[in-house]
């Protein structure tokens, strides 16, 4: 009688959903410092190391393209890990995503330099660089997941949902953080040389610190159950769950897809693309760009799980339409602010967006999490999001960066985040509200669909 007790003190324990929460938030964190450093480096290193020429414009705009690439694997990892996460669990393909993605990470740190061994090292980089987006494509869902179908409980769904989200802001931060204090305590010769290695080296410790986490909670009972039922009436599991996703919820796609492209692209322009812009267009130095970005990622980290409460009371739809509106004025407001090359300004600019983004990233979990019945909902919510994040997310550096060369103006790339805002609030506003619903819910009406049919 004991014993039994004691084994189910010990399994309530690895599936209690503060540890669930904070399995999912150490894994993410650590596979978003890991692409986030890549992201700052790419425009504080590479662009001198890897990609060297006569205009610093050409160097900066192809560091940025390896860093574009890797938004181009991020949806064949989604597909491949999707389809993984459906068919054989959500905690085994999130314990593969990042041990991939701390394997890449780590190996960057031992790149020679273009002057070294010539093309070679910046085809080693763009090869290093897909794998890092192949494993993120399966991260952010099966996180997201972990904690959603712990969480069946709608009220504070939300909530729970959101921490596998204060993982970017986080992953950024230490990214941001780490490559700041290495280039304050070091010369900028030593710096480019071999301090910044350091940053990506420390990738093995971190993704040990998320293994050992992510290996000690259970799989989520919800796809255990969908498991056993499928067993039980002797069924099998979709063979593509893809095509099922596609088949049965297209629209859903498209909706969730829509939703991001607002807080996709303030995202990268907010945290990225702002330190090319205060560092190689305005000329200020470089670490002003970095404070403001650690301080915005700072203030999201608390922002996230704080809003995601307000929206577990009032909804999916109004905080995404309020975030995307919030996206169409701050465009404007934000690069006003940089102009104006004051620190002061430029760490308000990037608080405001970064702020944006939280409230985005408060519901997002819940909202595609509440899209997709359990046998495609690691599928969809994956494909969903790294779709918006190659059309939205991978472009607006490169896309940032061209208008201002033809137009001269913050103000041009101020109006191409405005129109991401818009195509959000449209998308949003075709989408059903689903902060009432229980996930299990979606099972029974998908079967009840299939016996009817």
């Amino acid at each position: 009688m004991s014993n039994v007790s004691e084994q189910e003190r010990a399994v309530r324990k690895h599936t209690s959903l503060p540890a669930v929460a904070a399995s999912s938030l150490a894994g993410t964190a650590v596979e978003w410092y890991d692409f986030f450093l890549y992201g700052t480096a790419a425009a504080l290193v590479f662009n001198k190391l890897f990609f060297p020429s006569a205009d610093p414009f050409v160097g900066t705009m192809l560091a940025l393209g390896t860093f574009a690439a890797g938004f181009v694997a991020r949806p064949l990892g989604a597909i491949v890990l999707g389809h993984l996460g459906d068919k054989h669990g959500r905690k085994s393909t999130l314990v593969a995503s990042l041990l991939l993605m701390g394997i890449a990470t780590a190996l960057i740190a031992f790149i020679p330099s273009y002057a070294s061994i010539g093309i070679a090292a910046p085809l080693i980089l763009l090869i290093l660089r897909l794998i890092q987006g192949f494993a993120l494509g399966g991260e952010w869902g099966g996180a997201v997941l972990l904690v959603s179908e712990y969480s069946d409980d709608s009220t504070k769904r939300a909530f729970w949902a959101s921490w596998p989200n204060v993982g970017p802001p986080l992953g950024n931060l230490m990214a941001a953080g780490v490559l700041a204090l290495l280039s304050a305590v070091m010369p900028q010769p030593d710096f480019l040389a071999w301090g910044w290695r350091i940053a990506f080296g420390l990738s093995a410790l971190l993704v040990i610190i998320g293994l050992v986490l992510r290996l000690y909670v259970q799989e989520t009972p919800l796809f255990q159950a969908s498991q056993a039922k499928t067993e039980a009436e002797h069924s099998s599991r979709p063979k593509l769950p893809l095509t099922e996703l596609f088949r049965g919820n297209w629209r859903e796609i498209l909706i969730a897809t829509g939703s991001r492209m607002g807080e996709n692209a303030g995202f990268y322009i907010y945290s990225l693309f702002l330190i090319t812009y205060v560092t190689d267009i305005l000329k200020v130095d470089r670490q002003t760009g970095l404070t403001a970005v650690m301080i915005g990622q700072g203030v999201a980290v608390v922002a996230v799980p704080l809003l995601a409460i307000y929206a577990d009371r009032i909804g999916r739809k109004p905080m995404m339409i309020g975030a995307s509106v919030a996206t169409v004025v701050w465009a404007f407001a934000f690069f006003a602010l940089l102009d104006t090359r004051e620190p002061a300004a430029i760490i308000l600019a990037a608080v405001g967006g970064l702020l944006i983004f939280a409230a985005y990233s408060s519901v997002i979990g819940a909202f595609f999490s509440e899209m997709f019945p359990t046998k495609v909902r690691y599928s969809g919510t994956s494909v969903a999001y790294n779709l918006a994040s190659l059309i939205a997310g991978s472009l607006s550096p490169i896309i940032a960066l061209a208008l201002y060369k033809a137009f001269g103006t913050g103000q041009a790339i101020a109006l191409y985040l405005a129109g991401m805002g818009v195509i959000s609030i449209v998308s949003v506003a075709f989408a059903k509200e689903t902060k009432n619903i229980k996930l299990s819910d979606l099972d029974t009406k998908v079967d009840h669909k299939v016996a009817q049919s």
